[in-house]
């Protein structure tokens, strides 16, 4: 991060102001990836009119950076108008999107209308891969042109690549692909329970040996000696911090107007349709409650050595059951990049031989 996006941030913090949000204007898509964590149906989205009037609203708390989202954005025969309107009103604004709509008239479009960047999912460099995490037969080459249309205009764009089972022997060529299309990419090894709850798709996520291997890809992290170190002392510092923008500098917004402290954390805090968005995000409990948090008084990842480097989510631990609880996802992450155990796995472990115990032992104990 750049030193003035520093110190945006620490004054954006500092005044309560929502520097980013997300707001998806739809959930429909034309694509069914197999990890996606939404529901596709159409429940009632916003209309253009209460679309634009978010948009007045956020420019109104101070928001600057806004990320357009979906679902497929380009599923919404209205989304150049909301574009054109958020850049009206002088956002930074970046699109999410797979690209399968996208010809040279939409490119230009967003080229003209100063689009900061695009990011595409691409989950493999070969079509019978990416195609079956889609479910969308050709997907793979109508991203591909959508990405080339977009790039040839200069436009900046960005592959994001999942890893799965299905797709984790190929990011090497996704990052191949990228090169080639002159564009930049990352990954992410974490797969997102659906917005319901359900945990199930958990299992699509690549296991703690391939977890390793990414953790120690020098092309993915760079220097794996510094990446890999174990976790240093912890400090007061550390233990005070805020631990992530979610409710602090940054919200998401549903296309039904509900409003949470992110995509990735779906506790509900009010709903633009019954509220002024700025009296959500200055006055609603939860939202107050989730800024409440701090790793000092969490009762298993303040007592962790790696509460200065582990990437904890609250919204992933919220989705576990507990807010201030552990996120075993990124436990799992600080484990393969470190090699040392978090606190949450040890207890898991000494709960585990807790059990085991209580099975072996005899009959005649337990009774007694």
């Amino acid at each position: 991060m750049s030193a003035l996006m520093e110190e945006m941030n620490r004054r954006a913090l500092a005044l309560g102001v929502p520097l980013g949000a997300q707001l998806d204007v739809t959930y429909r898509c034309n694509e069914r990836c197999v990890h996606c964590y939404l529901d596709h149906d159409d429940h009632g989205e916003m209309t253009t009119a209460e679309m634009l009037n978010v948009l007045d609203q956020l420019a109104d708390a101070g928001t600057l950076f806004l990320t357009l989202s979906g679902g497929e954005v380009l599923m919404r025969m209205d989304f150049f108008r909301i574009l054109e309107y958020a850049r009206e009103l002088s956002f930074c604004v970046k699109i999410k999107t797979n690209a399968f709509m996208i010809g040279e008239a939409e490119a230009d479009r967003m080229r003209d209308l100063g689009v900061n960047s695009v990011q595409v999912s691409i989950y493999s460099h070969r079509p019978e891969v990416h195609d079956a995490i889609t479910l969308l037969p050709r997907s793979l080459e109508r991203s591909i042109n959508g990405i080339r249309f977009m790039q040839q205009r200069g436009l900046k764009v960005i592959i994001a690549n999942v890893l799965m089972r299905q797709n984790f022997g190929d990011y090497e060529g996704v990052r191949a692909l990228a090169d080639s299309l002159g564009v930049e990419s990352t990954i992410d090894p974490t797969v997102t329970p659906k917005m319901d709850g359900d945990r199930e798709i958990l299992g699509l996520g690549i296991g703690h040996q391939e977890l390793f291997e990414v953790m120690r890809n020098p092309g993915l992290v760079g220097n794996v000696d510094e990446f890999c170190a174990p976790p240093g002392e912890t400090t007061d510092a550390m233990l005070d911090e805020v631990p992530c923008s979610a409710s602090h500098t940054y919200c998401y917004i549903s296309p039904y107007g509900d409003v949470y402290p992110c995509v990735q954390f779906p506790l509900p805090t009010g709903n633009v349709r019954k509220q002024k968005f700025i009296d959500i995000w200055r006055y609603s409990p939860e939202m107050n409650e989730v800024r409440s948090i701090r790793p000092r008084e969490l009762p298993v990842c303040g007592t962790c050595s790696h509460v200065g480097t582990c990437t904890r989510c609250p919204g992933l631990a919220y989705m576990e059951g507990n807010m201030r609880g552990p996120s075993s996802q990124d436990c799992e992450k600080s484990f393969a990049r470190t090699g040392i155990p978090s606190a949450n796995m040890h207890l898991k472990a000494a709960r585990a031989n807790l059990v085991q115990i209580r099975v072996d032992m005899p009959q005649s104990v337990l009774v007694n």
